[in-house]
């Protein structure tokens, strides 16, 4: 699945749809992830102080209750294979039941 926000130019330009498919590609080879393992790339544009402009956030699961969750602090189409975290912090990513955050 490749999730666009809603001010993204995904849907109309090829080169992003190809950018978001590349990091969804290197996130399932990265982690080492099934090809039924749901997988979700955003670009995602914040207005907090101090935040880029745009920000690609990828997320998925490995399990029903276990979500993975890290962010690249860069547009999708600038977003590099070593820009991804190592596969053995895969477990550091999931997200824990009471995380909050006004931003994702």
């Amino acid at each position: 699945m490749l999730t666009t926000g809603p001010f993204s130019t995904a849907k109309k330009d090829p080169a992003q749809r190809a950018a978001l498919a590349r990091i969804k590609d290197w996130t399932r080879a990265q982690f080492r992830l099934s090809e039924d393992t749901t997988i979700s790339v955003a670009e995602v544009a914040c207005a907090l102080p101090g935040c880029p402009p745009l920000e690609t956030v990828i997320i998925f699961w490995t399990a029903p209750d276990r979500r993975h969750h890290y962010k690249i602090f860069k547009p999708a189409q600038q977003v590099v294979q070593d820009d991804l975290p190592p596969w053995w912090m895969r477990d550091a990513l999931i997200v824990s039941d009471d995380f909050s955050c006004s931003c994702c």
